[in-house]
């Protein structure tokens, strides 16, 4: 059982995991022995997501999620597959709590007078500096 929250716990048997070569340096050892592991997880098919939350995981990871709703984690930072495999829960955890934590809607604020008394000074003071550029008028005429 993978606990990501509270209110939620993936069994098993609804992840897969699979091992390939990783790159990167190893020395012979890394030609030989599949050290990467790919988590996968099929958002689709999972029985213990709600609709609602399968739409947030979809919606904020859809990157990570393919054509058919599977959701792949990689890890190949270690030289251990065991240490890479509990890299990848662990990234898998972090990444379906943030998927699943709740936008907060933005709360709209007025403008503060100050700020709008600030603007219009600056537009005034503008304003006044090229009515002083003018050439003035001599002839009395407008």
């Amino acid at each position: 059982m993978i606990r990501i929250n509270d209110n939620l716990t993936l069994p098993d048997d609804e992840i897969r995991f699979i091992n390939s070569r990783s790159s990167g340096p190893g020395g012979q050892h890394v030609n030989t022995t599949d050290t990467r592991v790919t988590l996968l997880f099929n958002i689709e098919k999972s029985r213990s997501l709600t609709p609602l939350q399968k739409v947030a995981i979809k919606g904020k990871l859809r990157r990570r999620i393919d054509k058919r709703g599977v959701f792949r984690v990689t890890s190949q930072k270690f030289r251990s597959q065991k240490t890479n495999k509990d890299s990848a829960i662990e990234r898998f955890v972090e990444l379906m709590q943030w998927a699943l934590t709740p936008v907060m809607p933005r709360k709209d604020t007025a403008v503060p007078k100050s700020a709008k008394r600030r603007r219009l000074d600056r537009k005034r003071r503008t304003s006044e500096r090229k009515q002083q550029r003018k050439t003035p008028n001599v002839r009395g005429e407008y």
